[in-house]
């Protein structure tokens, strides 16, 4: 750690993606949708093994906030981003440790002694993506874990949330909303699936006082909306409305970011009347390998900039500029050698 601490401190649920190939049939035997996120039941676990033996499945470092983890890094100097999470004694834990620190992402893991890593399955068709998860140690994260390690939390100059982990720990992730709230420092979250405000939507209000900043995609945003009984599919009226719910910090104005594909990028300010919109960055569609982790590229380069105390418009263009360079190759991946932010306009 640097002297004067972390730029940005991440939380959520490490995951080793099997990544492979699929199909309509293989959607339908393991009751999956195109472009959706569930955690796994017990009729969905021969999903790893089959991508695995009949699907030619890549292995990778996984996680919607590992990834944002390893793509804020990318941007930013040199060992500005630190990760906790769980993980199991085992090799898959000993791949994501080396991925991270191939991408000179800092880690402090758990590690449980009984529960093994935790996978998610994804299935690719076409230009779309279906997660399946089983958490297994990723679900033993515990606050003490996040207590011994409080010096670092203290240096830290920011904090960013999965929404995934409000299915795990929401002690940990109010210890940090309410660390932030005392010390006028960024704390962020995402909504990262559409079943979190639906079926956890009691965490996720409990975080939402101390949100400066919330980011989704449309599918998450109109989950949301419904769950919230907001009687409208409207994205720029859904984003008004979470960035003026009740804030706990009053010294920041809160942000509501939410991504559309290839769709604009809709920004919301707590207090002011106008909802932003950004056209996304134009990418060739012959050069898309896999959107997977697109929405993780974004948060990764949108937070990377508010770390570097960029404007909203440099950081939604930092986002664009990652998410598209993220979606040229295969699984939530950065190119090597790494490339450089110029700013597209």
């Amino acid at each position: 750690m640097a002297s004067d601490g972390y730029e940005l401190l991440c939380l959520e649920n490490p995951l080793l993606d099997i990544l492979g190939k699929g199909d309509e049939a293989m959607l339908k035997q393991y009751g999956l949708n195109a472009n959706d996120a569930i955690l796994a039941e017990e009729k969905h676990m021969g999903i790893f093994e089959d991508l695995l033996q009949n699907r030619k499945a890549i292995l990778t470092a996984g996680g919607a906030a590992q990834n944002t983890a390893r793509g804020a890094q990318y941007i930013l100097p040199p060992k500005s981003v630190i990760y906790f999470g769980c993980v199991g004694k085992d090799k898959y834990a000993d791949i994501l440790a080396d991925s991270a620190k191939e991408a000179g992402l800092e880690v402090r893991y758990r590690v449980d002694e009984e529960q093994p890593t935790g996978r998610c399955g994804v299935v690719v068709t076409g230009h779309n993506r279906s997660l399946c998860t089983d958490l297994a140690a990723a679900n033993c994260y515990k606050l003490d874990h996040l207590k011994e390690h409080w010096d670092i939390v203290q240096k830290s100059k920011a904090y960013f949330v999965g929404g995934y982990h409000l299915t795990v720990c929401v002690p940990a992730i109010m210890a940090l909303a309410e660390e932030a709230a005392k010390e006028n420092k960024p704390f962020a979250l995402s909504l990262n699936a559409p079943f979190i405000p639906q079926f956890f939507k009691d965490p996720l209000d409990q975080t939402a006082p101390y949100w400066d900043y919330i980011v989704g995609n449309e599918t998450e945003a109109a989950a949301y909306a419904e769950s919230h009984d907001l009687k409208t599919t409207d994205i720029p009226t859904i984003a008004k409305h979470l960035a003026n719910l009740p804030k706990k910090n009053t010294q920041r104005k809160r942000v509501a970011i939410i991504t559309q594909g290839t769709e604009p990028t809709i920004v919301a300010v707590q207090g002011e009347d106008d909802v932003k919109s950004f056209p996304v960055h134009e990418i060739n569609k012959a050069e898309i390998a896999d959107t997977t982790g697109a929405g993780d590229a974004f948060a990764a380069g949108f937070f990377a900039g508010v770390a570097k105390g960029e404007a909203i418009e440099r950081s939604v263009d930092m986002g664009q500029w990652l998410a598209a360079l993220s979606i040229r190759e295969e699984g939530p991946r950065y190119p090597f050698p790494k490339k450089t932010y110029s700013p597209s306009s």
